[in-house]
């Protein structure tokens, strides 16, 4: 290795200020404060290390107290559209720093996010931004007490000395509990993930809640079914359907636990002959894109998941500027009406 460049991968720094007629802190401003060095020079530097295939140490860099340009984002499943839509959001919120982010799914392990959060800080990360796999979090805020930073994004409400970015689920529940009852829904069904996670058993309370307020007994008006594991989303919504439409009492609306299990659903419903709305209504969570252009539209409950995004990773720059703030941001979901709910037939 020579200067900060890998010896393997063309020139190091001494090259290419060489062959750039300029001095090596010339070369180290244009990689890392640019704007400190005039146009037609930081061209000429560009063009060598462009042509020399020099490559910067991100060791050697972090040994001369720069910090990393990574950083470590951990959710249940990377294959889920909302964690797909959620770190899009962290990444324009880590754009104008030039971080980018390393992925990695737990699967709703806790061991598994043992094992990455563990690979992550030996990596040096800037921070890692995390979606716990239980409520559960003192493993994660080791890893902060050890000197990477951390923030729990949505995560449990009001954990004690964590920095987090929160939704209040239990509202949301609340807003699908209030509304399918208000359209004069007396029998519901509410569609499950196991295992279960944080925002999950969140709104299921808020559900209760909102039917308890509306004069209904849960205990009584809302059946629950599973889907596992939540991978399954789609795929096992068929079988889901049947248990549901099978009873003796079928329910007259459909609760999803978010808008992939809601795509299921609807397709379970067309495949038994069932209209949505006009035989069962249907309501999903998270409002991702597809949902308005499902036929019907779905009734969905937003979550402002990029803003949840770029507020999570401007409080972890804050985090690995000024040390620990242990604040928390909450947002509020919005119920979004549209034609997959209607009063029952």
């Amino acid at each position: 290795m020579t200067g900060a460049g890998r010896s393997g991968r063309g020139g190091g720094m001494r090259q290419v200020a060489q062959l750039a007629g300029v001095s090596v802190s010339t070369v180290a401003n244009v990689l890392n404060n640019p704007g400190l060095v005039a146009e037609d020079t930081r061209r000429r530097v560009e063009e060598v290390i462009a042509r020399v295939g020099f490559v910067r140490s991100g060791p050697a860099r972090q040994l001369r107290g720069l910090p990393s340009q990574l950083v470590g984002v951990v959710t249940l499943d990377q294959g889920n559209p909302f964690y797909a839509a959620l770190n899009r959001g962290i990444e324009d919120g880590l754009a104008e720093v030039g971080c980018v982010t390393l992925t990695c799914s737990t699967d709703v392990r806790p061991d598994k996010e043992t094992r990455v959060l563990r690979i992550l800080e030996e990596q040096a990360v800037r921070g890692i931004l995390v979606t716990p796999t239980s409520h559960d979090v003192t493993g994660i805020l080791e890893v902060g007490r050890r000197g990477t930073p951390v923030v729990l994004v949505d995560g449990p409400h009001g954990c004690a000395g964590a920095c987090a970015v929160t939704v209040d689920h239990r509202l949301g529940g609340e807003l699908v509990g209030a509304h399918l009852a208000g359209l004069g829904h007396r029998r519901l069904a509410y569609v499950r993930a196991t295992p279960e996670v944080v925002p999950a058993t969140d709104r299921l309370a808020g559900l209760h809640a909102a039917l308890r307020t509306s004069g209904l007994d849960p205990a009584e008006a809302l059946v629950e079914v599973r889907i596992s594991p939540a991978s399954r989303l789609v795929e096992d919504a068929d079988r889901i359907v049947d248990e549901i439409l099978d009873r003796r009492d079928p329910p007259t609306a459909i609760a999803c636990v978010n808008d992939l299990a809601a795509l299921g659903v609807m397709r379970g419903l067309a495949r038994r002959g069932r209209r949505v709305p006009e035989d069962v209504s249907v309501v999903g969570y998270d409002d991702l894109d597809f949902a308005a252009l499902l036929h019907p539209a779905l009734t969905s409950v937003r979550t402002p998941v990029r803003e949840l995004g770029r507020a999570a990773a401007g409080m972890l720059l804050d985090e690995a500027a000024d040390g620990h703030r242990h604040t928390e941001i909450r947002f509020a979901p919005t119920l979004i009406v549209r034609d997959s709910s209607a009063p029952p037939g």
